[in-house]
């Protein structure tokens, strides 16, 4: 048991790290007038969960602690809804209708596509 937590916070500590080193590239890359550290973060988010998911699935990456290292601590807080809905919600609260609508639909349609991928990844024989 608390090997278990052990290992969230392990990863949790990696996966904030992650995040945050996501944020500042882009932020550096392409500024900070649309949230594309979010955006990055949850593609890349999206991809890992679906390759680790396929990985587990067919038995070729252990569930413990894999599952919960990699799952819960790393992603846990790697990637963040919550994030992209207050982005979201700034830039409607800034008039920014486009950039919104922008931010809502590449985060849905990007992340699920390579959640999609990712899986296929992994279950690939």
């Amino acid at each position: 048991m608390v090997n278990n937590y052990l290992a969230i916070a392990i990863g949790g500590a990696l996966g904030a790290c992650l995040r945050f080193a996501c944020y500042e590239w882009m932020a550096h890359l392409f500024g900070r007038a649309f949230p594309f550290g979010t955006l990055l973060v949850n593609i890349l988010g999206s991809f890992a969960i679906g390759l680790l998911y396929g990985l587990l699935i067919t038995e070729q990456l252990a569930p413990n602690p894999w599952r919960i290292f990699i799952g819960i601590g790393i992603l846990g807080a790697f990637t963040t809804f919550s994030t992209f809905s207050m982005d979201t919600v700034l830039l409607l609260q800034q008039g920014s209708w486009l950039k919104a609508g922008a931010n809502i639909v590449l985060n849905l349609v990007l992340c699920l596509t390579l959640t999609w991928l990712g899986l296929k990844l992994a279950t690939l024989k």
